[in-house]
């Protein structure tokens, strides 16, 4: 799918955003979406905002992604889509001394958990991360519990952030947040 920029009007990115994590029937569609989190994301890098670590702490479920989306010559490639509400997948940030991420998704009873290190750049807004601990939950009891390294902590602070996955947030409220991965996908997730 392709959207011509030029040729479409686009709409004030925060009524957009906040429609399609509010309401449940006629949302905004995922193009408006898209656009809307492209604008957000053109606005951050414009006015050069940033954002502190402690909005971010806390629960947040994924409401809608797009992979690699991506402008070009004007137009917006790829489709992104609304979460299925059956298969929820949620993100959390915590920490007292040290910063940890987990990411999780769960399809019915089973429930499969990626928990590990992150620090945040908050001059560019980077979450840089890595997962050391993986989990599978079968009706809420563990039925694999592996860690990949028990050093994993200490060399996470020894490498580069270029050789880390890592979000970068382009915008973030009380409500909803909304990042770019290193993959070049777009994410919007809602408080938890």
């Amino acid at each position: 799918m392709s959207t011509d920029l030029a040729a479409t009007e686009v709409p004030d990115f925060m009524t957009t955003l906040t429609d399609a994590v509010r309401k449940k029937r006629d949302r905004p569609s995922a193009s408006s979406v898209i656009l809307a989190l492209l604008q957000a994301e053109k606005t951050a890098k414009q006015q050069r905002i940033t954002y502190p670590l402690e909005p971010l702490i806390g629960d947040w479920r994924l409401w809608f992604t797009a992979p690699r989306t991506h402008l070009q010559k004007g137009k917006v490639l790829g489709k992104g889509l609304y979460v299925p509400q059956f298969a929820p997948a949620r993100i959390s940030f915590f920490g007292e001394e040290q910063l940890l991420i987990s990411n999780q998704i769960q399809l019915g009873s089973l429930r499969f958990k990626l928990t590990g290190s992150a620090q945040y750049f908050s001059k560019k807004n980077l979450l840089a991360f890595d997962f050391n601990r993986m989990q599978l939950y079968l009706f809420n009891r563990a039925i694999y519990d592996g860690n990949r390294s028990k050093n994993m902590a200490s060399s996470f602070n020894e490498k580069p952030i270029a050789k880390l996955p890592f979000f970068a947030f382009f915008l973030v409220n009380e409500d909803f947040i909304a990042a770019r991965g290193r993959g070049g996908g777009i994410a919007l997730w809602v408080r938890n």
